[in-house]
């Protein structure tokens, strides 16, 4: 069962690699990693693949936003949605958040896409992708290979017993997830209590807050949101 794993991994392991890092990824160039530790894989093709999809990945929502992202977010609500707080972080960090965008957390494809609806730099966009998407892929990588060589030095052997690493890696994978939404959750409380009390108001009516969008002066001269 193991070698019929192994042959199967080693056959397509890159190619769902490669897919798994053009949408989110951190999981699965993780788990890319630690193979890579047990030989089932080349830590050097990990992060090269890791790389091109996570470029490329940014690269394709980048210029669909500026083709019809417009048109996504008005079509998607999620996506209307999660608009707002991604033109915040846009209009705070300004272009640096192509390099920043792999690290956010429930936004890596919507500030892409926003960031292809202002008049960036194709330019500038292109190199901050490519260092963010490769230090993305080398740090990540290099997590599931020292999670596997923490691992040995406490299992001695790691083939045995390694369905139950796996499992724990998940799980630990799966904490950093739930890490991520409770944080989010704590910090949308003071809202949620807001809305309750309004609610609770006899009126009953919860005033809408201004939109918020990049101004002119957000980006430099040719990275100003798009008319």
């Amino acid at each position: 069962m193991q070698e019929l794993f192994r042959q199967y991994l080693e056959t397509y392991g890159y190619i769902f690699l490669f897919l798994g890092t053009f949408l989110e990824g951190e999981a699965v160039l993780i788990l890319a990693g630690y193979f890579a530790f047990q030989a089932r894989l080349n830590i050097v093709g990990v992060i090269l693949t890791a790389f091109a999809g996570s470029f490329l990945g940014d690269q394709f929502y980048f210029h669909l936003g500026r083709w019809r992202g417009l048109w996504l977010i008005n079509l998607f609500p999620v996506l209307a949605r999660k608009s707002r707080r991604g033109l915040k972080l846009v209009e705070k960090y300004g272009a640096l958040v192509a390099f920043i965008s792999r690290y956010t957390y429930g936004f890596r494809i919507l500030l892409p896409v926003i960031l292809g609806m202002t008049n960036l730099s194709k330019i500038k966009f292109l190199y901050l992708n490519i260092a963010s998407a490769l230090t993305w892929a080398a740090a990540f990588s290099m997590l599931g290979y020292l999670f596997g060589k923490t691992a040995s030095f406490i299992i001695e052997d790691l083939d045995r017993y390694e369905p139950y690493i796996i499992l724990a890696l998940s799980c630990f994978i799966g904490c950093m997830w739930l890490a991520h939404f409770v944080h989010i959750w704590w910090l949308r409380r003071p809202a949620r209590q807001r809305l309750k009390r309004i609610r609770q108001s006899p009126s009953g009516k919860l005033r809408e807050e201004p939109h918020t969008i990049p101004r002119k002066g957000t980006f430099s001269d040719d990275d100003e949101l798009q008319r």
